[in-house]
């Protein structure tokens, strides 16, 4: 008797964020920009609470910038004049979204997951909300890999709604029961969640590739 790859699996298709779970944590990047240019933490910390925070209005900066409303060269001078350093000095907008972002690398074992699981039979596709050019994706090897590569400033829309999950299993042809969601911020989970999309918050490539055996027995 033939075994059919997708017997026992819950899941026909896995959606994977892209900064903090393609790449190695995105902190690693920004503590290194803050201690560079001397920025003062605090302000650091409270200017991202206050625009992407829970409560954050929907036309904060970061909401504006990863819809694509904002340019990156007006949210750099936004950014730059809310952060303070601790010699005084300004913050240097030109840029500063590259900077800041300039030490991302790629995490290999999350790369090998999306290959593993397309594999296994089943579809990988990507949802991200970008944070303009600075984020730097590299379009030729997600469009080798994932069937679908939705960002959000691309299209308009941005994690958590939830239409942005359903524009992505549009574009696969996956309902969303039978998917699954990799990201590390819990509130575009709670999204996805919403759809009735299986959330797996990603903390480390083993316990999130530990996860997805769970929906897809296949997966070595």
């Amino acid at each position: 008797m033939t075994e059919n790859p997708a017997e026992g699996r819950e899941v026909d298709a896995v959606l994977f964020d892209y900064g903090g779970v393609l790449t190695v944590p995105m902190r690693h990047s920004i503590r290194a920009w803050i201690a560079d240019e001397d920025i003062v933490p605090e302000f650091f910390t409270a200017t991202l609470k206050a625009w992407l925070g829970r409560d954050a209005e929907a036309g904060s900066p970061i909401h504006r910038l990863e819809t694509g409303d904002l340019p990156e060269a007006e949210f750099d001078a936004a950014f730059a004049a809310a952060l303070r350093t601790r010699s005084g000095a300004p913050v240097d907008p030109n840029g500063v979204l590259r900077r800041m972002f300039a030490r991302v690398e790629d995490d290999p074992a999350m790369w090998e997951l999306a290959a593993d699981l397309r594999s296994a039979g089943v579809t990988v596709a990507l949802v991200s909300n970008s944070w303009g050019g600075g984020t730097a994706y590299p379009k030729d090897r997600l469009a080798a890999l994932f069937a679908a590569v939705v960002i959000s400033e691309e299209v308009g829309l941005r994690k958590p709604d939830p239409a942005i999950f359903h524009l992505a299993l549009d574009r696969i042809g996956v309902s969303p029961e039978r998917a699954a969601f990799i990201d590390d911020a819990v509130p575009n989970l709670d999204g996805a969640a919403r759809l009735g999309i299986h959330g797996v918050h990603h903390v480390d490539p083993g316990t999130t590739r530990a996860a997805l055996r769970d929906l897809v027995p296949a997966l070595a």
